[in-house]
């Protein structure tokens, strides 16, 4: 575990600094919620004015940027502060402008209002992920700051103290799997994302475990593959049922293909559990230990008395493959029996399986009639996605933590979705998961993600902007 040593960077600034720049990136966050960035929007545009708001918020700050728009009306935007160039590639602050729909519906604020409200920012993108693009933007706006006040231009001068430069990107798309931002940035401009590793979204939030606050740092995510199976049946009279009905081929497959897989533990997973468990004491540190053991039978009852439901969910999502059946479309009319049907799959697959082997899978649980009975269309794909855990970048960003939390336990986990690290993986740039937070344990934190009433609180904003410029200070520095 990471232990406390040396001053901390921000404690170069006086208090009085760091009030103004948390009050600032609120109205940054608040600012960015009230830009409906939906995606998908029909036509696009809110995202080249997310892009173009963050674009002056830096120029106030003397920051030049660039806005790419390879779609109309979706923009990304990019900027770059200099260091001396004595401290080898740059370090890439990465994040997402898009979010996605939110229909007001039982939200007990409107969605895009940005209210506070009992210390929370509701609305959407709060934690997924405007909170950390508005911590990103301060950061650099800060580091700026302190070069003008040195008398430098950060357009042209190196950050005093800087011997890496700090790239920022904030990209559109993400949600819709980030071709037309970080995607299409790493194939025309690489220069903006080339580094020597990257900060980006869903890690560094606090988990209460055992008694202890556990800070999972994402080293990892699963990959994807989508596909599209069309069962073909018999058109018919309503009337007259027969078995070849294609609607109930497809209830039959969706309940083959919704069964729970065997669970595998990858490297990373058992590292999280194991060091979970080192770090808590009694039935909490036997549960996490048989977790860490793999064995199938021990893990499923270990995650049921263990977590809360949603993080019973993500766990078992996180030691297994999954297949999740979640768009179905079937028949015409009431009378009539559809001669076709399909169902969208959503895989998600561990680090060691492949698409092929999905495939397989797929059509192993289908069985050989249902198999026969439809086409399998394979729509988008996406490899798994691991980082170096034995890394510079991932041993600052454990210390920025237990700086700021000296009862803290960093440690690395992987995500069961997937973000723009994807695309960085292209390039070879290792990504990791840090939007430091440190949450009220009573704070599903993780049901904010995509839901109702997606907020984050204030003071864990105030906690988390001097964590992350500690870590970027320190890499950078």
């Amino acid at each position: 575990m990471p232990s406390r040593t040396g001053a901390r960077p921000c404690d170069a600034l006086p208090a009085t600094r760091w009030t103004e720049a948390h009050e600032r990136l609120v109205e940054t966050l608040r600012t960015l919620i009230r830009i409906p960035s939906i995606n998908p929007p029909d036509p696009p545009g809110p995202e080249l004015d997310a892009a173009r708001a963050i674009a002056a918020m830096l120029a106030e700050s003397g920051i030049p940027s660039t806005i790419y728009e390879p779609v109309p009306g979706r923009g990304s935007v990019v900027a770059r502060l200099r260091g001396d160039g004595s401290g080898g590639e740059p370090l890439l602050l990465l994040s997402h402008l898009d979010v996605v729909p939110a229909p007001p519906d039982r939200w007990t604020h409107d969605p895009f209002a940005a209210d506070i409200a009992d210390g929370y920012v509701y609305g959407r993108g709060a934690v997924d992920m405007k909170n950390l693009v508005a911590m990103e933007i301060e950061v650099v706006r800060l580091l700026a700051e302190s070069a003008a006040a040195a008398g430098l231009d950060p357009d042209r001068d190196p950050i005093p103290g800087l011997r890496r430069d700090v790239l920022l990107a904030v990209t559109a798309a993400e949600e819709a799997g980030g071709r037309e931002g970080a995607g299409w940035l790493v194939d025309h401009h690489p220069e903006h994302l080339r580094a020597a590793g990257a900060i980006n979204e869903a890690g560094g939030v606090s988990l209460a475990i055992g008694g202890r606050r556990l800070y999972p740092i994402q080293v990892a995510e699963k990959g994807y593959a989508v596909y599209r199976l069309t069962f073909r049946g018999t058109w018919g009279h309503g009337s007259m049922p027969r078995p070849d009905n294609a609607a109930v081929l497809a209830a039959a497959a969706i309940r083959r293909l919704a069964a729970p897989g065997a669970p595998r533990l990858t490297p990373i997973m058992a590292a999280f559990f194991e060091a979970a468990a080192d770090a808590v004491d009694g039935e909490a540190a036997t549960l996490l230990r048989a977790l860490a053991g793999g064995d199938p039978g021990r893990t499923e009852a270990a995650i049921d008395r263990l977590c809360e439901p949603v993080y019973a969910r993500a766990a078992r999502a996180l030691v297994r493959d999954t297949i999740s059946p979640n768009v179905i479309h079937a028949g015409v009319k009431y009378n009539v029996i559809p001669g076709e049907a399909t169902v969208e799959l959503d895989c998600r697959l561990l680090p060691g399986t492949d698409e092929p082997a999905m495939r397989v899978e797929v059509i192993d649980r289908l069985g050989p009639e249902l198999a026969a009975a439809c086409d399998i269309e394979l729509t988008i794909v996406a490899p798994p996605v691991v980082a170096v855990v034995d890394s510079e970048l991932y041993r600052v960003l454990a210390r920025a933590i237990v700086d700021h939390d000296p009862d803290a336990v960093p440690l690395p986990v992987m995500a069961p979705f997937a973000t723009d690290a994807k695309h960085l993986d292209r390039m070879g740039v290792p990504a990791y998961g840090f939007s430091p937070l440190r949450v009220d344990p009573a704070e599903s934190f993780l049901e904010r993600y995509h839901g109702v009433d997606e907020r984050v609180g204030l003071e864990a904003l105030r906690w988390g902007l001097p964590v992350l410029y500690d870590a970027v200070v320190r890499f950078c520095g």
